[in-house]
């Protein structure tokens, strides 16, 4: 019986696209079950999750609490009894809806794992053994700095987010009462977005895989990187430095790992390269 790899035809670019388009289509049946379980337990997601960063009781802010009474900085809106601002739902089908789209989008997180997996089934093909062999991990470490990323944003970035913007006003004449899908919005989009950040490391791996990013070059615009971090911070985190500087200083740590990994991707293809010879 001839061997399996002699069996093998190279794949046309239809293939290819036939591959994907399954590989979407079970990502998307993954989603949508994980997004199913979250529907089923949405009065926990809301009430303990998305909501919880409203309360005076989160964690984020009983620990800034303690440090401003330490280093005796009064008057600080971490130490508040409530914030001064309520949630409203303007809409008739403004509450269903955000419990389906959140539902979608805890699917997703719950799925990354999954979704990962299939992302490496389809490009693993284009990879020589060694490759595949050296980058196992793959799925494990980017699901890990995700979730990582995930719970930053949710417990630094959303609570300096709310704080900030739930506490400021222009005056005392006009109160603050925001949208359901606004609030939810804000907690969505500053945990996902975070989760996204945290994959830098990943996304260094791959492009010193093809070339396009080497140490040399990181440790060269390691200026350009530190600015571009602090105007990223400026976007996702409301417009005070403090804020700014919490969340700039992991995404410095995650860019000098960057630098780490991209060193030993080299490393070890050049000693692939003098082995070859």
């Amino acid at each position: 019986m001839a061997k399996k790899n002699s069996e093998e035809k190279e794949m046309s670019f239809l293939d290819h696209l036939e591959d994907l388009r399954w590989h979407l289509i079970r990502i998307t049946v993954a989603i949508l079950i994980c997004g199913t379980v979250a529907f089923i337990f949405s009065d926990f997601i809301f009430e303990d999750i998305i909501f919880a960063p409203k309360r005076m009781s989160f964690p984020t802010y009983q620990w800034l609490c303690d440090i401003s009474t330490m280093v005796g900085i009064e008057d600080t809106t971490f130490c508040a009894a409530e914030f001064p601002f309520k949630i409203q739902n303007p809409s008739v089908s403004g509450q269903f809806s955000a419990a389906i789209w959140t539902s979608i989008f805890a699917g997703f997180i719950l799925a990354f794992p999954y979704i990962i997996y299939q992302f490496w089934k389809f490009i693993s093909p284009g990879l020589h053994a060694n490759e595949r062999k050296h980058s196992r991990g793959f799925i494990l470490a980017s699901s890990f700095l995700f979730f990582l990323g995930v719970l930053f944003g949710y417990y630094v970035v959303t609570p300096l987010t709310i704080n900030f913007l739930g506490n400021f006003i222009v005056s005392t004449e006009v109160s603050n009462e925001f949208d359901l899908s606004s609030f939810i919005s804000t907690v969505r989009s500053s945990s996902i977005a975070a989760g996204f950040i945290f994959e830098l490391p990943i996304v260094v791996f791959f492009l010193t895989k093809i070339g396009l990013v080497t140490p040399k070059i990181m440790r060269k615009y390691r200026k350009f990187a530190l600015v571009l971090v602090l105007i990223l911070a400026a976007i996702i985190t409301p417009p005070d430095v403090t804020s700014q500087v919490i969340v700039a200083i992991p995404i410095l740590i995650l860019y000098q790992v960057s630098i780490y990994i991209s060193k030993v991707v080299v490393k070890n293809q050049n000693k692939k390269q003098k082995a070859n010879v």
